[in-house]
């Protein structure tokens, strides 16, 4: 009984044997549990509140709430600027490299540029639009001229600029130039803009396709509105860009209609619209005139630099005898920006001679807005452009009214855009007739100039109110009155812009039938 006993003793020791060697070996496989510590929270370096974000508002001028400007804070992964602009990408590539090479972009730890290159007249609403957006709200807006910027500023959607980066390079930039401002301020002395560049408005001029047309070489803004420059159609002779998709164009027919009044000026605009081929960019304008598609074309001043280095024997910029005006070309800070103090910091180098030196660029060839970028190597190997900058400063300027720009800027673009770029051929066809007409005797100067104000004053041009039904003429104070209502309402404009091209193309019928009439074609 005993060795009976033994031997179910002996067994069990084995199988407990067994049983303690099968979860050592299942142990071993899965690995030691250790219990787990918990890890910590991380504790970030708490980043600086942007600004509070002023309510948008038509009032003319908000005062949006200060932007501080506290040291840097780290950001896991770098910042990301989103900056909404009107430059060429041949300007971008080269600010977007060159400043992520900075000491700045390194001090603010900024690691990228998003740049989105937005039509004007998109510009509020899609600011507005992305503010809503968590990561992909605008920090910073550049490029696109005054008017558009004080529209921005109307809307209270630029916020003031407060930062010691800027505040350091401040002194090296002039309050205004030729009587335009350079930086501007609210009514509390708050600066919602600075000009990063400056820029005065001609034509550029290609010799060999003048002397091929047998053209006079221009010298003012009326001369592209000859008969002379007709006897090319249906081929143009000059080159123009549509004004809804040109902020410099647009900018062109404003100081035409400031120099020589809305009748007469709108007058000027039309025929040389009817003279031109009308370019979807202002760049394609530069372009033709390089390439001699036209003969002459409307510009801003580094275009025409720019086509004289890459065709110097044919290209020449040209500033207008009667007329043009030098304008600082703005950068600012969003009210949307969530990297208040790097966007700053963007907008410093910018107006540094060390970013300045972009305008240096021989693809470029902007007229700086910091004079010292001149001693900069980059600089000193421009003497043309210093000279073109000083040429620029004495250039005949008119007197010129950003406010009153801004108060029809929108119906202005809208009108040109259904008067002459929709009903472009009618137009053409009649000019083309009309010019040869006077040009071969047919009809006297006065029956020619009778028929130019049937043809292109705007005060003759009768269409009805979409809204009021009220029959309108496009004044001056019309366009006031339509302006705001043109922004605001999609629906609204596209009824008025129908309205206008109807009346359009049958005041040009008109024309073109009387014409015939009298001259027995």
């Amino acid at each position: 009984m005993n060795k009976a006993i033994a031997t179910k003793t002996m067994v069990l020791i084995i199988v407990a044997l067994v049983i303690i060697a099968v979860v050592v070996a299942a142990y071993s496989l899965l690995g030691p549990v250790t219990t787990p510590t918990p890890s910590p929270t991380p504790t970030s370096t708490p980043s600086p509140s942007p600004s509070p974000s002023p309510t948008p508002s038509p009032s003319p001028s908000p005062t949006p709430t200060p932007t501080p400007s506290p040291s840097p804070s780290p950001t896991p992964g770098g910042i990301v600027l989103r900056v909404i602009t009107r430059h060429p990408y041949d300007i971008l590539d080269v600010a977007k490299e060159r400043f992520l090479q900075s000491e700045l972009a390194k001090k603010y730890n900024i690691v990228d540029i998003k740049w989105l290159p937005i039509d004007p007249s998109q510009w509020i609403d899609t600011i507005k639009a992305l503010a809503e957006k968590p990561g992909r709200e605008i920090d910073v807006a550049w490029g696109g001229g005054p008017t558009l910027f004080d529209m921005l500023i109307m809307e209270g959607l630029l916020a003031p600029i407060t930062s010691d980066e800027v505040m350091k390079v401040l002194p090296d930039i002039p309050e205004e130039i030729s009587g335009s401002p350079m930086i501007r301020r609210d009514k509390n002395g708050n600066i919602l803009w600075i000009a990063a560049a400056i820029a005065s408005f001609g034509f550029t001029i290609n010799k060999q396709r003048l002397a091929e047309y047998g053209l006079p070489t221009p010298t003012a803004w009326k001369d592209l509105a000859s008969p002379d420059f007709a006897i090319t159609l249906p081929t143009p002779s000059v080159g123009v860009a549509d004004a809804t998709k040109s902020t410099s164009n647009t900018r062109m027919y404003e100081i035409i209609v400031q120099a020589y009044g809305w009748v007469e000026g709108w007058k000027i605009i039309t025929l040389m619209g009817a003279n031109a081929r009308i370019y979807d960019e202002s760049g394609l304008v530069r372009d033709a005139a390089i390439r001699g598609d036209v003969a002459v074309g409307i510009t801003i001043d580094f275009y025409g630099y720019t086509a004289q280095l890459q065709n110097p024997e044919q290209c020449e910029y040209k500033l207008p005898m009667d007329g043009t005006i030098v304008n600082g070309d703005p950068i600012a800070l969003v009210y949307s920006s969530k990297h208040p103090e790097a966007a700053q910091a963007f907008i410093a180098w910018v107006l540094s001679p060390e970013g300045q030196t972009i305008w240096m660029h021989p693809n470029i060839n902007r007229m700086p807005v910091n004079p010292k970028v001149f001693e900069t190597p980059e600089g000193q190997k421009r003497p043309d452009l210093k000279r073109a900058y000083d040429e620029t400063l004495k250039a005949a300027v008119i007197k010129f009214s950003d406010e009153l720009a801004l108060s029809y800027e929108e119906a202005l673009r809208w009108f040109f855009y259904a008067t002459i770029t929709r009903p472009h051929e009618k137009l053409q066809e009649v000019w083309r007739e009309l010019a040869l007409a006077y040009l071969t005797g047919k009809i006297t100067e006065e029956q020619f100039n009778n028929f130019i104000d049937e043809l292109a004053n705007p005060e003759k041009l009768k269409f009805k109110d979409p809204e009021t039904e009220e029959e309108l003429v496009f004044s001056e104070e019309a366009a006031k009155t339509l302006n705001m209502k043109i922004i605001k309402d999609v629906n609204y404009r596209n009824a008025l812009l129908n309205e206008w091209t109807i009346a359009a193309e049958q005041r040009y019928q008109k024309v073109l039938d009387e014409l015939l009439a009298l001259i027995g074609s």
